[in-house]
């Protein structure tokens, strides 16, 4: 038996981003339903968000902002040997997105599977990424968040219409002479798996938001501190501050009690929405896009949701 060689550590390399070109905004929703812009922003903090065009997929969506995170790096579809797609929206469960998203971008007979832990689920890539590359089970990873909630939303239940939205974000993931990607805190809470839960097909995503609400902002913050404690990193050293997208209130209540009041707080929702599994590469490469955040800077990431499942690591910002 051999074992391969094992590299040090891994790191993001690159980072790219997709949204939909429909825009949605408050005064659009409240045309079809009771609600209102001061309504939605006092409850969740969104003004507005992108939901896909007619005919456009998640595998669209995954495939541009994989391949604008693969062109980002300078590395060749051929340097590329494993796809990972977090998402928990596809429209059928066979075949999975990987697989398509990797034929799209010439990536070669790749190992490709999809994970789904809702919106904690790029956290839970990115850490299998990390592990692969430092077992020596891949040289490089493309590690995708994709989601097309528009599909699993009823339009006229403004508890979830108003929330939720379209997009990708992907990050591709090398190896590392030093650890770019921080040990993940992970876990679950399956006692309250039915607080968010799409019973099948025939009905649409339903939201125990205040169950929510009240697990988000008692229960993250040690997980966030504890992914900073098991790096080495003092909540102080962080640049940025990328929980998942879910509510402005529970992003501003976990960052108060985290205590980095240095760090620039990703606030994507408002003009993003919730985008689940793609909302933290998705924020985070928009805030490096808009020189927010800058290269070799720390960022911790923290995402949760659905299971309710939830994941957080520091990594060095591409």
């Amino acid at each position: 038996m051999r074992i391969p060689d094992i590299a040090p550590g891994g790191r993001v390399l690159a980072l790219g981003h997709y949204q939909p070109a429909n825009v949605v905004t408050n005064d659009d929703l409240a045309k079809t339903m009771d609600t209102n812009d001061e309504w939605i922003q006092s409850r969740v903090g969104i003004k507005e968000r992108r939901v896909a065009l007619e005919g456009e997929s998640l595998e669209d969506m995954a495939t541009i902002a994989g391949g604008k995170a693969l062109a980002a790096s300078g590395l060749s579809p051929d340097d590329v040997d494993l796809v990972i797609v977090a998402t928990c929206t596809l429209e059928s469960q066979i075949p999975n997105a990987s697989a398509i998203v990797a034929h799209r971008l010439g990536i070669k007979s790749p190992g490709a599977f999809d994970v789904n832990a809702a919106c904690a689920g790029f956290c839970y890539a990115l850490a299998t990424a990390s592990a692969a590359v430092r077992a020596g089970s891949a040289r490089n990873v493309l590690v995708i968040g994709a989601e097309k909630l528009s599909q699993w939303v009823d339009w006229t239940d403004r508890s979830t219409a108003v929330i939720f939205a379209d997009g990708a974000g992907a990050a591709v993931v090398g190896p590392s002479e030093t650890p770019g990607i921080g040990p993940v805190v992970w876990g679950s809470a399956g006692d309250k798996s039915d607080a968010i839960i799409i019973k099948d097909r025939a009905n649409f995503l339903h939201q125990e938001g205040q169950t929510v609400f009240r697990w988000a902002t008692t229960t993250l913050h040690p997980v966030a501190l504890e992914a900073c404690s098991r790096a080495g990193v003092d909540p102080s050293e962080l640049s940025a501050f990328v929980p998942h997208q879910a509510n402005l209130r529970i992003i501003e209540a976990i960052a108060r009690k985290l205590g980095a009041d240095q760090a620039v707080v990703a606030r994507d929702i408002v003009n993003a929405g919730n985008t689940s599994a793609a909302s933290i590469p998705l924020a985070l490469s928009r805030m490096l896009e808009r020189g927010e955040v800058r290269s070799g800077g720390l960022a911790l990431i923290l995402g949760f949701g659905a299971g309710l499942t939830y994941a957080g690591q520091v990594i060095e910002i591409p």
